[in-house]
């Protein structure tokens, strides 16, 4: 990033992928993201018992253009085919599959959304647009979101700094190819007032099982609104706390630069891991057979159910979970009990089926996926 001194006070849809040393493109079908998981979800990072990813995100506009809610549908285009052309010219080095994701089905645009990898505010608008995608999935640039440009950086468990790495990179390279909006005493100009300045968001998403099962949490969440952080669900604004998942973000972007919001969050985590461990082992020492029948009632459910909600699904994965990383199960390992997370979501669902299902039917294909990766992985091992 450019230092500034102002703060200081069903359906196939191709993408485009461009090869490291040609510019020859080869197809990539959606329907491929249902057969395997993002970097952030295999829990290879730091803390990642806790902490199931790191994430920063940048908001930037164009000079040249009106914000995307007062852009018309020509100048909405003209925008995509900008920043398009550089997304594909690999900013920073980075190889990123295009998706138009305005050319996308409803239910492949939740199905980017149930993996981190649009808002749910890029699936519901109108108009051109499209975001690249790293193979890994750490790497999303939205275009014509509520910005012009949304990009993020995710990683697996506790991993700001390399987040940040490497968005900033990304985001020197794109500012050296367009004039950015901004503003001297404002910072970067954002469609939304609150994000001016950085435009910057600093997010951990935190499974905190332990603590919300003794209501431990609430003390959490009155702690972090004194300091001015945002708690929210798993799927960021709007949306509601699922099997125990929580993002803790900042609200300011005003005022403070880059580094200073990140050592904001990364000086709060540590505390509430700390505080979810303790709980845990507290719950362990004094009902540890009360606890592993729990987790293990859980499990059994999740081997057996011949129809499950996606509520019901994110409360016993979460028991699961916890159990694995308190060691009161054994035969599983967190990776896959994180994937399962995602792919039992509805448009996962169907997308994997290849079919419009409804609620019930989403509930018995629930059901029997989840008993068949069990039972999958089970074979495996043996």
């Amino acid at each position: 990033m450019k230092q500034h001194e102002w703060w200081s006070g069903h359906t196939q849809v191709i993408v485009r992928s461009i090869l490291d040393n040609s510019n020859e493109a080869i197809d990539m079908d959606i329907e491929s993201l249902t057969r395997k998981s993002g970097e952030w979800l295999r829990a290879t990072g730091p803390e990642s018992d806790i902490v199931m990813s790191s994430r920063i995100r940048l908001a930037r506009n164009l000079a040249q253009f009106p914000f995307p809610a007062r852009a018309d549908d020509t100048t909405r285009a003209e925008i995509e085919e900008l920043l398009r052309e550089l997304i594909k010219r690999r900013p920073a080095g980075r190889h990123l599959n295009y998706i138009p994701v305005s050319a996308l089905t409803t239910l492949d645009r939740q199905m980017l959304v149930e993996r981190q990898l649009i808002s749910r505010e890029h699936s519901e608008t109108q108009g051109r647009r499209g975001v690249g995608i790293s193979n890994e999935e750490n790497v999303s640039l939205m275009i014509n979101e509520e910005d012009h440009l949304r990009m993020q950086v995710l990683h697996s468990g506790l991993a700001l700094d390399e987040c940040w790495a490497e968005i900033d990179k990304i985001d020197d390279a794109i500012e050296n190819e367009v004039a950015y909006a901004f503003n001297e005493r404002l910072g970067y100009l954002t469609a939304c007032p609150t994000n001016c300045g950085t435009g910057i968001r600093v997010s951990v998403l935190l499974h905190l099982p332990a603590l919300v099962a003794t209501k431990e949490i609430q003390k959490v969440f009155q702690a972090l609104q004194k300091i001015g952080l945002a708690v929210r669900g798993l799927y960021g604004e709007g949306s509601q706390a699922m099997g125990d998942f929580y993002q803790i973000s900042n609200q300011v972007t005003l005022g403070k630069s880059e580094l200073q919001t990140i050592k904001t969050i990364q000086d709060v985590v540590p505390n509430i891991l700390s505080y979810e461990r303790r709980v845990r082992t507290a719950l362990v020492k004094e009902n540890r057979q009360g606890l592993h029948d729990q987790v293990s009632r859980a499990y059994g459910v999740l081997q057996t159910a011949q129809t499950i909600s996606s509520e019901e699904t994110m409360h016993l994965l979460s028991s699961v979970r916890m159990g694995i990383n308190i060691g009161l199960i054994e035969d599983l390992e967190i990776p896959l009990v994180n994937e399962l997370f995602i792919h039992t979501q509805p448009a996962h669902l169907q997308k994997i089926r290849q079919e419009t299902l409804e609620t019930n039917e989403r509930n018995i294909a629930r059901a029997a996926y989840i008993r068949e990766r069990l039972a999958e992985r089970h074979r495996d091992r043996n």
